[in-house]
């Protein structure tokens, strides 16, 4: 039985990493000599030179509002309160439609495109030529489950590798002391699909995501051993070399599965992280000036999360922001970033169909504020030429009302930017004057294309990154993909 431990100060954590548990964090449990071969192989799967080596995933949970961030639509103040019609029947997700709705907040331009965004995403100003918007990206539905899914692994169903699992599988890891593929979920709880949306499916274990919850008393769970009277170092290190006696009969007795290899190699991958996610996850070392950056509260001090606030928000999302800097720096290809949960009521997400206005002002501030730190700090550090940050959502809202002050979903058209790794800024494949959908129905983004323009930054070509499954050869972008080569740099 899993007994809790009693709760640690973040120090008494890291002392504990650096305890006698480091001795058992290099103990050989299995011999590594098949789990380096796959290693060397997937580093030898480039098929050409990449311009980035590692991405970063913002995912806002719950369907962001494009009309009320980052896609101005004047029509919408002119017509606000008139009665809203697209020329076609519209069925929506959970509302009939309602009056042209104007955005609550005012949009400006910035930067020297002149690019407009609302001012709950302006300090998003600061890098926004740096920003490529693709403000025509289409969903297949308007239920956030399969949309989040269709985001985060390419297919609607479960059943298949997340993009950080694949990643993972391509590239392999920088770090033998960290995953490749790390989630910093909402400190609140899971989105839509819960872990199904880092799970690893049919590639082997080690490319699953890795859940690290930073600011939490304890940010990896399972990572030491419960306390207990009856657990010490002699007989811990006894049992593991019981296990590791007990792993190499099994081994040398079914040469061809690889099962139990990935799996030995995610518990030596754990002993590692004992001292190097300690490490990781000490902001204490950052100089003030990047701690204000991301607008992270001086230390010690208590956020009130009780209710949705701005300055709750951007600390909660700046801390993951700056966590998966640091995590990049020391080797990790993929963090999943996620700002929202899918707990219910009140509402602690981005699914606005009440109050768009209550629900997106704290979150949309608080996740512009860490992004564009992210993007600040990265480049300070000659980093952002070779990361790859993408936003994302599993769809937009309606440009008319709900009730009086909500959206309902739109899976027609929403917006999605990427940001690094050889990616010019600008705005690209405008929505239709409404923001309703793509400005032309032959001229539209799907996620496949978006994670086909990734896997070319990292030097994987999309149609060759495959596996064979039930007897079908399985990849990211499935059959469909096509890289967006207006937003790469020259």
């Amino acid at each position: 039985m899993n007994h809790l431990r009693t709760p640690q100060s973040r120090r008494s954590w890291i002392a504990n990493g650096m305890s006698s548990l480091a001795g058992i964090a290099f103990a050989d449990l299995l011999s590594r000599d098949r789990v380096d071969a796959a290693s060397d192989r997937r580093a030898q799967r480039l098929h050409h030179p990449p311009r980035a080596k590692r991405v970063i995933q913002l995912f806002m949970a719950g369907a962001a509002s494009h009309v009320d961030t980052f896609d101005y639509k004047p029509l919408l103040n002119k017509q606000n309160g008139k009665p809203w019609d697209p020329g076609e029947q519209v069925e929506l997700f959970q509302s009939t439609p309602g009056a042209c709705m104007a955005s609550p907040w005012q949009f400006k331009p910035y930067g020297e495109s002149g690019k407009m965004l609302s001012d709950i995403v302006a300090p998003l100003g600061d890098v926004v030529d740096k920003i490529a918007f693709i403000h025509n990206v289409v969903a297949k539905t308007g239920v956030h489950s399969q949309a989040t899914l269709l985001q985060t692994t390419g297919f609607q169903l479960p059943g298949f590798p997340s993009a950080g699992s694949w990643i993972s599988y391509g590239l392999g890891s920088e770090n033998e002391n960290l995953p490749a593929f790390v989630v910093l979920p909402d400190h609140r709880g899971l989105a839509s699909n819960g872990a199904k949306n880092w799970a690893n499916a049919f590639l082997s274990a080690e490319h699953q995501g890795t859940v690290i919850r930073p600011g939490n008393e304890t940010p990896i769970r399972d990572l030491f051993a419960p306390a207990s009277d009856f657990i010490t170092t002699e007989n811990e290190v006894a049992g593991l070399e019981t296990l590791r006696k007990l792993n190499q009969g099994y081994a040398e007795q079914r040469a061809d599965d690889d099962r139990l290899a990935a799996r030995v190699r995610s518990y030596e991958l754990a002993a590692a992280m004992q001292i190097s996610a300690t490490d990781a996850l000490d902001i204490s070392s950052e100089p003030q000036y990047i701690r204000d950056l991301y607008g992270l509260a001086t230390e010690g001090s208590r956020i009130d999360d009780s209710v949705i606030n701005t300055r709750a928000e951007t600390e909660f999302f700046g801390r993951k922001c700056l966590v998966a800097r640091r995590l990049l720096e020391r080797g990790v290809r993929f963090v999943q970033v996620w700002s929202g949960n899918d707990n219910g009521h009140p509402r602690r997400n981005w699914d606005s169909h009440e109050n768009v206005q209550r629900d997106h002002e704290p979150l949309a501030r608080g996740m512009a504020t860490g992004a564009a730190a992210l993007i600040k700090d990265l480049q300070q550090r000659g980093m952002l030429e070779d990361t790859i940050i993408l936003w994302t959502t599993e769809f937009g809202r309606m440009p008319c009302s709900q009730g009086s002050k909500g959206r309902d979903h739109n899976p027609f058209v929403f917006t999605n930017w990427l940001c690094g790794g050889g990616i010019q800024g600008g705005s690209y494949g405008p929505s239709d004057e409404w923001g309703y959908k793509p400005q032309s129905s032959t001229n539209r983004t799907e996620v496949y294309d978006i994670y086909a323009t990734i896997l070319h930054q990292l030097g994987i070509d999309h149609t060759r990154l495959a596996v064979r499954n039930n007897g079908i050869d399985r990849r990211l972008t499935d059959v469909h993909g096509h890289v967006l080569t207006k937003i790469l740099a020259s």
